[in-house]
């Protein structure tokens, strides 16, 4: 799976459990707080969506390596 697959399927996500983002306008450098507005539910919501998707455990340690699309895409690569 390449880091464009894992950016797509990344933002499906996000799309899920935030549904009111329009998919389209995310860049890959959004962070999920500052930019998107996700709160701290929204962003646990992903964590496990993301797990369930890819199999990968992530840590509250590593949170930071999945706050923007762009930094997900590089970590989950690394893991899957």
């Amino acid at each position: 799976m390449t880091e464009d697959e894992i950016r797509s399927a990344y933002i499906e996500e996000l799309v899920r459990v935030a549904p009111d983002l329009d998919p389209t306008e995310i860049a890959g450098s959004d962070h999920l707080q500052d930019d998107l507005e996700l709160d701290s539910m929204d962003i646990l919501n992903l964590v496990i969506a993301l797990n369930q998707r890819f199999g990968v455990a992530i840590a509250e340690a590593d949170y930071p390596q999945i706050a923007t699309p762009d930094l997900a895409a590089a970590f989950l690569a690394q893991k899957i």
